[in-house]
């Protein structure tokens, strides 16, 4: 290895986010009361994973989530964005943000918002043309590109303010609450732009308090609570249940049920026993959507 490669090596920064010994404190505008909204909070987002942050309402997600933007300055503690600290401008550069409710210029349309938040990102001419017509095949809103937004409904809104968040192309997208209000449709297509960004290697720190959401996109997650981590880690490591085993089996007769359960009974010195049986549920959102989606296909096969 060369010395210029292996100088570029060594600069390259261990994770995408990194976030270590976080503390936010607020004062009272009357009295001297002082309220610490994120306390000593450590986390470390590597590049090209899904990050989740979750918590109740007043837990601290959001300040966090601000700091990292370079929205509030910490009251101490460090927020890296690939190395660089986010107070910096230039650390923007690499972010794209998604709020929970985006504003926008209702007159316009589609096309002609994201054509002014390219400019204002510095993209002029061809490329922007070419970026807008690509993020709004992205977020498969081509066919309404020239309809006013005050026209769209809630999930059109969001996947447009998806595509603003990536008009400069980053490398971090951050999104507050990204599929609040959309209906369970609409937070599919998001979510499956999620999983087309995670393979394009964008990295994302999501924030959400639908936890059925989380556990399908997110590669490892944190609990924040009180304005303290309180726990962290991948998903097999905090849902697994050490002291349980599940076994699925397609088929079974009741004979083979029966020996299953007599054979478990056997062990029962050990401690062993069955805690549930019976056939596995599907998710009232799979179900819905489902339905929806056979609808939708029967429909178009009649016409």
């Amino acid at each position: 290895m060369s010395e210029s490669s292996k100088m570029k090596s060594e600069s390259k920064p261990a994770f995408a986010v990194e976030i270590r010994n976080l503390v936010k404190t607020y004062r009272s505008s009357f009295k001297r009361e002082t309220f610490r909204a994120v306390d000593d909070v450590s986390l470390s987002i590597a590049a090209g994973e899904v990050y989740g942050l979750i918590g109740p309402n007043g837990s601290g997600k959001s300040t966090t989530m601000k700091a990292l933007l370079g929205l509030v300055a910490p009251t101490s503690g460090i927020c890296n964005v690939f190395g660089c600290d986010a107070r910096r401008v230039d650390a923007r550069s690499e972010i794209g943000f998604l709020p929970e409710n985006p504003y926008f210029y209702k007159h316009q349309t589609a096309a002609e918002t994201l054509k002014f938040y390219g400019k204002l990102c510095g993209i002029r001419g061809k490329e922007l043309k070419n970026r807008v017509d690509e993020l709004l095949d992205l977020v498969s809103l081509n066919h309404a590109r020239n309809r006013r937004l005050n026209g769209y409904s809630k999930g059109m809104l969001q996947r447009v303010g998806l595509a603003q968040a990536l008009i400069q192309n980053p490398k971090l997208l951050v999104l507050d609450e990204p599929t609040a209000g959309v209906d369970p449709i609409g937070s599919r297509e998001i979510r499956d732009l999620i999983f087309r960004l995670k393979e394009d290697g964008v990295t994302i720190f999501l924030c959400s308090h639908l936890l059925e959401q989380v556990q399908e996109v997110c590669d490892r997650v944190g609990i924040i609570f009180e304005g303290q981590m309180v726990n962290e880690g991948t998903l097999e490591e905090l849902t697994s249940i050490e002291s349980q085993h599940e076994l699925v089996i397609e088929n079974a007769d009741d004979s083979l049920l029966e020996s299953i359960t007599e054979l478990v009974k056997q062990h029962s010195s050990s401690g062993a026993k069955l805690v549930s049986s019976g056939k596995p549920r599907s998710s009232l959102e799979k179900l819905f959507i489902e339905t929806a989606n056979s609808r939708i296909k029967n429909s178009k096969e009649n016409k």
